[in-house]
């Protein structure tokens, strides 16, 4: 349990209440949205993520990073969640989402469950959203109240990955672009990297930092020798294993600031992870997250209640699936 002194827990209270207001009402969505229709459908997919979650801790890190592959293509509408078909590959298929993402059995569980309690009424989209919130709770961040009333997209295309999701190769002018596409600051940008990274990669991710830095057939120089020296034992050179994953963080199952304090130590797995110290603004941003982690969990909760709510699909939009991997016929 984090403990934390009144004054900064008043002043999370705050900045989680405004933003929440603010946002629920442009987007429709509302605290409370199935108070009426489905008491129990946090309580439903709080009980199956923590029963995941204590047998992988790993699946906190993949559940908010669901949330997050889910949000930024076509907006949080659970398109992450459809299967592809003989006709269209779908966006849990692209290169961005397989093999690395995981944890859908965890969704699908959840929605076994609702179905049989209030069917056809909480769409998959809500279960994402809270899904992650209680996986930020179990990783030891800041919880925070989901507004609900998302319904569910009828369409995945793998190829929407590309100008939506940012690769690992992105420099900071990149990103910035990027995230200020979907409505972001610079400096929830970073807010977000820091929660967003944790879990594992697989080698082909971070391989040219080690062999073959933009093209030299080099290392790059800003990688801390011992750890480059630590990720080429893991992941040998032209090395294809789809079951070699190493740690984004150095500690990869805890929503802290370590994220933050790797980047300054040379120690980022990513392109997109050093990079960040390569604008002052964004230095600086790190260097803040690094030395105020209580601060930035409470910055964290607040850009992921934002991000909750890109472009989502409410009303008579979309649909209500009954299963998470297939739309309505």
């Amino acid at each position: 349990m984090i403990k934390m002194r009144p004054s900064k827990l008043s002043l999370v209270s705050v900045i989680l209440s405004v933003l929440l207001f603010s946002q629920c009402v442009l987007s429709q969505l509302q605290v409370g949205f199935y108070k009426d229709t489905c008491r129990l459908v946090e309580f439903i997919v709080k009980e199956e993520v923590v029963k995941a979650i204590i047998k992988d801790r790993g699946l906190a890190a993949a559940l908010m990073r669901m949330h997050f592959h889910d949000c930024f293509v076509r907006g949080c509408d659970a398109s992450i969640l459809l299967d592809s078909t003989p006709s269209s590959i779908a966006e849990k298929d692209s290169f961005a989402n397989n093999p690395s993402l995981r944890g859908y059995e965890v969704i699908d569980n959840a929605k076994a469950r609702l179905e049989v309690v209030c069917k056809g009424v909480v769409s998959c989209a809500d279960i994402v959203a809270f899904a992650a919130r209680d996986s930020i709770e179990m990783a030891g961040g800041l919880g925070y109240d989901v507004p609900a009333g998302r319904r569910d997209g009828r369409t995945s295309l793998a190829s929407e990955i590309i100008g939506n999701l940012p690769p690992p190769t992105f420099n900071v002018d990149q990103l910035t672009q990027m995230f200020a596409n979907k409505g972001f600051t610079q400096e929830e940008m970073v807010t977000l990297s820091g929660g967003h990274t944790l879990g594992r990669s697989h080698c082909s991710s971070f391989s040219d930092r080690l062999y073959n830095f933009s093209g030299t057939l080099k290392q790059d120089a800003s990688l801390d020798p011992t750890y480059a020296a630590k990720l080429k034992q893991q992941c040998p050179q032209g090395s294809t294993d789809p079951n070699v994953v190493v740690p984004m963080t150095s500690t990869p199952s805890i929503a802290d600031a370590g994220y933050y304090i790797d980047i300054l130590a040379n120690r980022g797995l990513f392109t997109s992870d050093h990079t960040l110290l390569t604008s002052p603004a964004t230095a600086n941003q790190v260097a803040e997250n690094a030395k105020n982690p209580i601060q930035w969990k409470a910055k964290f909760a607040a850009a992921m209640l934002k991000m909750g709510q890109l472009d989502v699909l409410t009303g008579s939009e979309g649909e209500i699936r009954a299963n998470c991997r297939v739309i309505k016929s």
